[in-house]
């Protein structure tokens, strides 16, 4: 079992947990109504996806 020899000092660990901060996800505007979605997904506001109607939304 693996055991710390030495304290990881506060800036030691600050710079390893650099990376793990939350990005923003991307979005794309529909092509149908413009309102902002996820890329590769059907648009939940109009149903559309690549021009087509895929899903009826009420």
């Amino acid at each position: 079992m693996a055991v710390q020899q030495r304290r990881v000092s506060r800036s030691r660990k600050g710079m390893r947990r650099s990376h793990h901060a939350l990005k923003i996800g991307t979005t794309t505007l529909c092509t149908k109504c413009g309102k902002p979605i996820k890329p590769h997904r059907v648009c939940p506001y109009c149903g559309y996806y690549k021009g087509r109607k895929v899903i009826e939304v009420k």
